[in-house]
């Protein structure tokens, strides 16, 4: 139970650190005259100055925790976001803190007690290692806590834990005092998430009940439109690259690699006897079905990709297959059971991934390639490694390219780093390739200029008449519903089909129609039998008829009634929460001078000092 104990060490640990890192840095960093334990400050909150070591600390805990949530890696543009981020946290935290000691906030030592028995953290609460029959067991926890007494250090750990949280536990409960959510409300939230409409509707397009000769719009009015709307014909700066790139994607080698190894996990069943199962469960890389020792259950024709499934129906009961070639790599199948058009099968899986050696080469080769690019072109640098150049438009706020994906860095080379015309880059790196640019041209921010933009502007306008066309004869044949018309017989006359959706709620994405809009609510507007509409759907005018209604079951509501209170009073909470930093913010002057800052220790140390991740 000790050694358990020390291993859960870390939750409390990671609680602190990403919670509270700022204000625990902040008060035991600062000295006994008031300043900071070291490197100054990159800004202010009121007369509060923000050290450095506090921001540089909560960035890093912040970059840490968003680098192990994904495989790419950290971008220059997201490293900003982090570093924003990061401040963000720390002008919160001193925020908080400043109101606690102005309401003199503050916690007792048998408060940290009753605590610490009573109210064990979260992620505590969730951990394994505390739960019985998937319940959070007292008894363990108890157990743990007569174990931790034990270990002053982890004491003082928990202690220091409670000493931050429950002051602003004791504040959230202040902001949120006079809270209440009346039994009206919650029946209205839980109605709109349970009650049900079916519908019958037809799609009217004015495209096709309009025709063009009917519609004109004048040169007149197209300039005018241009007058009043030219926001809508901004363009970002932009420039024209070429780039070449080499793919992270398995090579012809890596797929012999998976095919050896798909070779060899046959002959070992089929030639030396092993057990299917066991070397499934230890060697393949389909891990969904490794504890299973890669059975896949029974499945039907049409379930599974093409060769997998031709192969899988091929085989008798027994049968041990060659190597399968699917999208996903080797696959060696076992046919277990079979029934008419119903297969029971087991599968060893050899995905196609780059190995150590390919890796190897790939790496080396993007050396080749920035060496290559300090000196030539990038249209000669791919010569001379067999890479084909391509040419693409790179804009600010947007850069995403062909085999490469998203270009963030080159994005930011390009746009903030201000290379100019000719510039070379060096190797960038995405999840799906390295790649090198070169600038052929550059354009800045501008309008785009009437002649450019005049037939889409026309285009434009001669849609929104025919809207408001469509949307007058569409009242029409509702009035006409409305007295006895049959939705059918409309849509017969009009050449359209009636459609069907349902049953839906009004906070469902309902295909066709869409979701939370006017066509949503307009099918609980009116009872069953009666028709709705017109509506206006982007492009489209809808007319429908409610066919049916489920009401939310009252007594449903009624039994959990208790607990929704809770949750909506809980999300309540934190809301209100939100717009009280937010006003806070705006009576606080708070001064951002990490620009300043950090530039000032580049210049004096004559080399990058930006806030370090590692």
């Amino acid at each position: 139970m000790m050694r358990q104990m020390r291993e859960n060490t870390k939750w409390i640990m990671l609680i602190t650190a990403a919670a509270f890192v700022a204000l625990m840095v902040f008060e035991w960093g600062m000295d006994a005259s008031g300043g900071t334990a070291g490197g100054g400050d990159v800004g202010r909150v009121g007369s509060t100055g923000v050290p450095v070591q506090l921001y540089q600390n909560t960035y890093r805990s912040l970059y840490d925790q968003i680098s192990r949530s994904q495989d790419e890696p950290i971008s220059s543009a997201q490293n900003r976001e982090i570093e924003d981020m990061a401040w963000d946290e720390v002008v919160t935290q001193l925020l908080i803190q400043r109101e606690l000691d102005r309401r003199g906030i503050r916690v007792t030592d048998e408060e940290i007690r009753q605590a610490v028995r009573t109210s064990p953290p979260p992620e505590l609460r969730q951990d394994p290692a505390f739960l019985t029959d998937g319940q959070f067991d007292r008894q363990k926890y108890d157990e743990w806590l007569r174990m931790a007494a034990q270990d002053p250090q982890f004491l003082m750990q928990l202690e220091q834990y409670y000493r931050e949280v429950i002051p602003r536990s004791k504040l959230l409960r202040q902001l949120s005092s006079g809270i209440h959510v009346s039994d009206q409300q919650l029946w209205q939230m839980w109605r709109d998430r349970n009650e049900q409409a079916t519908i019958s509707f037809i799609a009217l397009r004015p495209s096709q009940q309009v025709p063009d000769a009917e519609v004109e719009v004048t040169r007149q009015e197209v300039e005018r439109f241009y007058r009043d709307n030219r926001d809508d014909f901004r363009v970002p700066a932009r420039a024209q690259v070429r780039y070449v790139y080499l793919s992270k994607a398995p090579d012809a080698a890596d797929t012999a690699t998976a095919f050896e190894r798909a070779q060899e996990f046959r002959r070992l069943v089929v030639e030396e006897g092993e057990d299917f199962g066991e070397l499934a469960r230890a060697e393949t890389d389909d891990r969904a079905t490794a504890e299973a020792g890669g059975n896949l259950g029974t499945f039907e024709r049409g379930r599974m990709v093409e060769p997998f499934e031709e192969a899988a129906f091929s085989l008798s009961p027994g049968q041990v297959s060659e190597p399968v070639r699917t999208p996903f790599g080797w696959h060696v199948i076992e046919v277990l059971s079979r029934d008419g058009d119903e297969v029971e099968a087991r599968h060893f899986l050899a995905t196609f991934e780059r190995t150590e050696e390919s890796e190897i080469r790939l790496l080396t080769l993007a050396d080749s390639l920035e060496a290559l690019g300090r000196r030539v072109t990038v249209a000669d640098a791919g010569r001379e490694l067999g890479l084909t150049p391509v040419e693409a438009e790179v804009t600010e706020d947007f850069a995403v390219l062909s085999g490469i994906g998203v270009a963030g860095e080159a994005q930011d080379w390009i746009f903030e780093d201000r290379e100019g015309v000719g510039a070379v880059s060096p190797v960038f790196e995405t999840r799906q390739a390295f790649y090198m640019m070169e600038i052929l041209a550059e354009a800045g921010p501008g309008i785009l200029p009437l002649e450019e933009v005049a037939t889409d502007i026309e285009i434009r306008l001669r849609e929104e008449r025919k809207m408001e066309r469509t949307i007058e004869e569409a009242r029409a044949f509702a009035s006409e519903l409305r007295s006895g018309t049959s939705l059918e017989d409309l849509a017969d006359r009009l050449g359209v089909e009636v459609q069907e959706a349902g049953p839906f709620t009004r906070m469902e994405f309902v295909p066709d129609i869409g979701s939370r809009n006017a066509a949503v609510g307009a099918a609980f507007s009116v009872g069953i039998g009666e028709y709705a509409g017109p509506v206006r759907l982007a492009d489209r005018v809808i007319l429908m008829r409610v066919d049916d209604r489920i009401a939310a079951d009252r007594e449903e509501w009624e039994e959990q009634r208790i607990f929704q209170r809770m949750q909506v009073t809980e999300q309540l909470r934190q809301e209100r929460l939100e717009r009280w930093l937010d006003g806070l913010r705006e009576t606080v002057r708070i001064d951002d001078r990490r620009a300043q800052f950090f530039r000032q220790i580049e210049e004096q140390a004559d080399r990058p000092q930006i806030p370090l991740a590692f």
